[in-house]
């Protein structure tokens, strides 16, 4: 089965063959035995395809299948893990900064990984020394919520579906037949109102999935379980009454919509690749750098420099998605708390980043890396093509100029691209890390997915409008019959640990102000830019605003460029949004980064995430409002940048069933960091 196989195909196979054999139908199960029996095979098949490749290179590397099993087997041979024992997610505990950056290949480096431990009510976070397979520390962080496990969610739905009020509900609403019930629960936020109190609750939602691949479309309205996680009940059935599920065909495979004819195919094709990789360190043109992938960040961008006149230059230490935010705009009882913190709250998907779809989601020209990550047993689990790296030409030129119309000069651009694809529930998320020959790092996110829908009575827009009591549009727009698309927001924050030729930088806030010109002069104004230094956090926590222009940049004071400038790299937005919601929701509060479109701290190593550590019903003020209270100096110091990205969302019929991928970027753009266009060498021909 495996000889003649490549090692991803095998995999896949594998994985597929797996997943069919332990997946349930209705209420059977195939039998245990076979369902280990099938993971034994698994991993004796798999070993010889990945064992000596899985030594960790890099001290920023991902931890492997192998340190996985030595996490789980240290942990257990510590006789704290018991029956009940869950985890919330396990990771590289990065080395300190200091020793990252002495480190010289061919050294030795420390190994360590951070595990979330869930046992009954209680939480643990343990530190592993996966080198010397022992346990550093174990200890009990109390007054929080690790984020919700598959198994809870699991377990939820099936309690649910099997509960007589729920059942007595589904049939007011003509359901009787439950296997065609799809249903799954998300952490609620928190509102501080009494039932959350103590408790960690799920809210199970539920939608028809008879005849339809694309059971979202066709939603259950007004019926939701409050669910208890930890007593393993409902404590609440939310009923609102019923509405009729809307019957259209949502789905939007070939078989329903059949495909239109594109005459003449593009091919993208690449003997050799223009880019080296060792390991998951990334050699193109003057760029060099590491990455890895991270089961709750995905991708993060590590170590990365830019060779100059022969010596390479640091630029960015870190960087990463740190935080997605996404508030839904519907007032009502089973919509209100639909306020996600995405990566905080969920690890019920196992991981971040999802599998990728060759030639599709990454062109034919595109290398593959695969991640491991952990099951909430703790147990590693290798995902497939989570991560992929091309070379782009897109027809575009790099610089061009052509004095008088006459005898052009112009260069071909090409471009590096780093991305993975992460899914929340109905979104797709593209997370771009596009390296460009003119030192640039532009940073995109492309949203697509389906998007998230309730059913309503009136059948569209003119109808609802006739209704005395129309307002089923009021909170979002309808995208088809029965069907409303509930306005929301859309925020990603990302962590920026910016080295500009060194680790002691200052942030430069340069405002452009318009000066009055006197009356002997024709022109009336003109507008100068006036640079500010921020010396403390609170200086540096900005909202972009068209009126008040400026331009955010990170410098090295101790260092000059050619023409005695500090050496810098701007911040450089691109379109982006700020928050509409009032400063005592209680969603703008556990999602308080999104208060500011960009924030600089001084770099801590146990900073990392900016909606806190934990920050499932969570009561605000957690993470950066909370680290930035101190306003520590930033002036000449190891400094990170957050940028908050963001949008708001009103959906439209051309968002439906499937919407079009919806591209936000900004920029990390040189700004006296080279004496001048660092492409204008570029050849003719490339």
């Amino acid at each position: 089965m495996i000889a003649n196989t490549s090692p991803q195909d095998a995999y896949g196979k594998l994985n597929i063959f797996a997943g069919g054999c332990c997946r349930s139908e209705g209420e059977d199960y195939v039998n245990l035995f076979a369902c280990r029996a099938w993971c034994i095979l698994v991993l004796i098949a798999l070993a010889p395809l990945r064992g000596t490749a899985e030594t960790a290179r890099h001290p920023l590397d991902a931890l492997t299948f192998q340190e996985y099993w030595t996490v789980l087997e240290t942990m257990r041979a510590s006789g704290k893990l018991d029956a009940e024992s869950r985890f919330a997610g396990i990771n590289l505990h990065e080395p300190p900064k200091t020793e990252v950056l002495r480190w010289k290949p061919g050294m030795t480096f420390r190994r360590e990984a951070l595990a979330i431990v869930k046992q009954g009510r209680r939480t643990f976070e343990v530190m592993v020394d996966v080198g010397g397979k022992k346990v550093i520390s174990w200890k009990e962080i109390q007054g929080v919520q690790p984020a919700l496990i598959v198994d809870e969610v699991e377990g939820a739905v099936e309690r649910v579906k099997a509960d007589p009020q729920w059942q007595a509900a589904m049939r007011k609403r003509g359901i009787t037949d439950f296997d065609t019930v799809d249903c799954d629960g998300d952490s609620p936020g928190y509102f501080d109102t009494p039932e959350e109190k103590g408790r960690r609750l799920q809210r199970v939602h539920c939608t028809e999935g008879k005849g339809f691949a694309n059971g979202g479309g066709h939603p259950i309205e007004g019926l939701i379980a409050v669910w208890d996680s930890e007593e393993q009940k409902i404590i609440r059935l939310i009923d609102a009454g019923p509405v009729p599920v809307p019957g259209g065909n949502a789905d939007y495979d070939a078989a329903t919509i059949p495909s239109r004819e594109v005459p003449g195919p593009i091919q993208i094709t690449q003997p050799v690749h223009g880019f080296r990789t060792e390991g998951n360190e990334v050699s193109w043109q003057n760029w060099h750098f590491h990455f890895r992938i991270d089961p709750k960040m995905g991708v993060v961008v590590t170590n990365v420099g830019y060779l100059d006149g022969g010596k390479e230059r640091p630029i960015l230490f870190e960087g990463s998605l740190a935080e997605i935010f996404v508030p839904y705009q519907d007032p009502a009882e089973g919509w209100y708390h639909t306020t996600f913190i995405d990566m905080g709250e969920a690890n019920t998907w196992g991981g971040v980043a999802s599998t990728l779809e060759p030639g599709a989601d990454c062109p034919d020209n595109a290398e593959y890396f695969d991640s491991v990550i952990p099951t909430s047993h703790g147990t590693p689990q290798r995902r497939l093509r989570t991560a992929c790296i091309f070379e782009r030409e897109a027809g575009d030129f790099a610089w061009r100029h052509s004095p008088g119309g006459l005898m052009p000069d112009s260069r071909r651009q090409r471009d590096l691209v780093l991305r993975m694809i992460t899914t929340f529930g109905n979104y797709d998320y593209a997370v771009d890390w596009t390296f460009e020959q003119n030192g640039t790092i532009k940073i995109g996110v492309g949203a697509t997915g389906s998007v998230e829908v309730k059913a309503v009575r009136s059948r569209n827009a003119a109808e609802d409008r006739d209704r005395k009591d129309g307002r089923d549009g009021h909170y979002g727009h309808f995208v088809a019959d029965n069907t409303v698309a509930v306005n929301h927001d859309h925020f990603f924050n990302f962590r920026l640990d910016l080295d500009v030729d060194g680790t002691d930088n200052s942030f430069v806030k340069e405002e452009l102000k318009t000066e009055r010109l006197p009356e002997s002069n024709p022109r009336k104004s003109v507008w100068v830019a006036e640079q500010k230094v921020a010396k403390t956090e609170s200086d540096a926590q900005l909202t972009m605003m068209m009126e008040h222009p400026a331009l955010w940049r990170v410098i090295n004071p101790n260092v000059k460029g050619a023409l005695g400038y500090p050496v810098g790299f701007e911040i450089a937005p691109g379109h982006n949004a700020v928050s509409l919601m009032v400063d005592d929701d209680w969603p703008q509060k556990r999602a308080g980064f999104i208060r500011h479109n960009l924030w600089v701290t001084p770099y801590r190593e146990d900073e990392r995430y900016p909606a806190g550590d934990y920050p499932t019903q969570s009561h605000g003020g957690d993470g950066l409002p909370a680290w930035t209270k101190a306003n520590r100096p930033i002036e000449n110091t190891d400094i990170v940048v957050w940028y908050t990205l963001g949008f708001h969302h009103v959906p439209r019929p051309e968002d439906w069933p499937i919407m079009p991928t919806a591209w936000h970027e900004f920029e990390l753009r040189p700004f006296d960091f080279f004496a001048r266009n660092p492409a204008v060498d570029l050849p003719r021909e490339h």
